[in-house]
């Protein structure tokens, strides 16, 4: 467990705190995140990431991981995929801790950089916005309009629509 940070009095660290452990799931990774709050719900320590920096790595993963070394790609699916420490993957592979540290930052910033020049994450996201709102479309028209000609081909954008949503 982690030190209390110094600012905080141990006495309303021991009486007047909650705590929470919150995991999610992204596909094959999950997430711990403490959150210590006092009595009024003031975030006094939070350790962990959050989901979306989570889904965010697992997405820029997704489309540019295999533009990382083959070693690159194994420290970086420990740590964001299989949720492991620091410490476990250092000690797991032979190396410092700083090592694996200075390894994630240097994976990050090579993913995020391939984001700003390709766009392809975002232009994937944006393209799923699109096709659900088409399905919501689809599916308004479909609940207010009778004409039968109508449905069937509102039923044909909802299957095509849907059939996109499910490919993603």
């Amino acid at each position: 467990m982690k030190q209390v940070p110094n600012h905080i009095d141990r006495t309303v660290w021991e009486i007047n705190i909650k705590i929470y452990f919150v995991k999610k799931k992204y596909l094959t990774n999950h997430l711990s995140l403490c959150r210590i709050t006092n009595c009024k719900g003031k975030l006094l320590y939070e350790d962990g990431e959050s989901m979306e920096e989570i889904v965010k790595k697992a997405l820029l993963y997704d489309f540019y991981g295999q533009l990382l070394t083959e070693h690159q790609r194994a420290l970086y699916e420990d740590i964001v995929l299989n949720d492991l420490s620091y410490a476990e993957v250092a000690k797991e592979e032979g190396i410092s801790r700083q090592g694996v540290y200075d390894l994630m930052k240097r994976c990050d910033k090579i993913l995020t950089e391939y984001e700003e020049k390709l766009h392809l994450v975002e232009k994937f996201l944006n393209t799923k916005k699109k096709v659900t709102q088409i399905n919501q479309f689809a599916k308004d028209i479909k609940n207010r309009n009778g004409d039968e000609t109508l449905q069937e081909q509102i039923e044909q954008i909802e299957k095509i629509s849907n059939a996109i949503l499910e490919e993603y």
